[in-house]
C-alpha cells in the first residue's frame, strides 16, 4: 500500500516546480496568501515549504514586502556548479558501493522517462525524471550529509538549465547521464565518480557559454 507523501512536502514539491520552471518568474514578488490559492493546499504546509524554500536560496522572505522569488544571473550558475562538483562525485561513488536492486531499478526508471523526454521535447519532463534519478542516487548513497547539500545546488542548477538551454540540449544532457547510470549499477565506484565529474563538466559548459550571451 503506498503510503501518501506529506502535505509539506507536496506543497514544497509543487513551488520549487513552480520555480524552476519560471512559472514564478526571477525576480518577482508574491505572497504566501496567493501560493496557498495556486497550490490549493492549506496555508501550514505552504508556509512550511516556503521556509525551506527561503532557506535554499529560491526565495527570499520579505516582512510585510512579501516574498521575492530569487534572481536569476548567468554568471551564477557556473558557481553554483562549483559547488556542486564535489559532492556528486561523492555521491555517485557510495551509490555504486552500496547500490540494491530497488536502486537500480529507480535508476533504470529515470533514464527511461529522460529518454522519452528526449523524443518528445518535453523539457517539464526531463527535469522531473533528473530529479528523480537526483533522489534515487541520494537514498542509494546512504550519505544524508552528502545528499542534503546536493540537494538545493540541484535545484538550482535545474532552474539555470531550464532558462538557457534550448530543446536541443535534451539528447546531450540525458548521454551525459547514461554513462554514470552505467558505472553505478555495475558498482564502478571510480567510474561513477568519473562519469559524475564528466556530467559537471558538460554543465559547466553550458553555464559558460551562458554568461557570454
Amino acid at each position: 500500500m503506498d503510503v501518501q507523501e506529506p502535505a509539506t512536502a507536496r506543497a514544497y514539491r509543487m513551488l520549487e516546480r513552480m520555480i524552476v520552471t519560471l512559472e514564478l518568474p526571477p525576480a518577482s514578488v508574491t505572497t504566501e496568501g496567493a501560493l496557498v490559492e495556486r497550490v490549493g493546499m492549506g496555508r501550514t504546509p505552504v508556509r512550511e515549504a516556503i521556509q525551506r524554500l527561503g532557506w535554499e536560496g529560491l526565495l527570499e522572505v520579505r516582512p510585510r514586502a512579501g516574498l521575492a522569488i530569487a534572481a536569476l544571473h548567468a554568471a551564477d550558475w557556473r558557481r553554483v556548479l562549483d559547488a556542486r562538483r564535489g559532492v556528486e562525485v561523492i555521491l555517485a561513488r557510495s551509490a555504486a558501493r552500496f547500490l540494491t536492486d530497488e536502486g537500480a531499478a529507480q535508476f533504470h526508471a529515470a533514464l527511461t522517462d529522460m529518454q522519452k523526454a528526449v523524443i518528445t521535447g518535453n523539457v517539464v519532463a526531463f527535469l522531473e525524471a533528473d530529479k528523480s534519478l537526483d533522489e534515487a542516487i541520494a537514498a542509494a548513497a546512504d550519505n544524508p550529509f552528502a545528499a542534503r547539500l546536493a540537494a538545493p545546488l540541484q535545484t538550482h542548477s535545474r532552474r539555470f538549465w531550464y532558462r538557457y538551454q534550448s530543446d536541443s540540449g535534451l539528447a546531450e544532457a540525458a548521454d551525459g547521464h547514461v554513462g554514470l547510470i552505467r558505472a553505478m549499477i555495475e558498482g564502478d565506484e571510480e567510474g561513477a565518480g568519473a562519469a559524475a565529474a564528466r556530467l559537471m563538466d558538460l554543465l559547466s559548459r553550458n553555464a559558460d557559454l551562458a554568461a557570454r550571451t
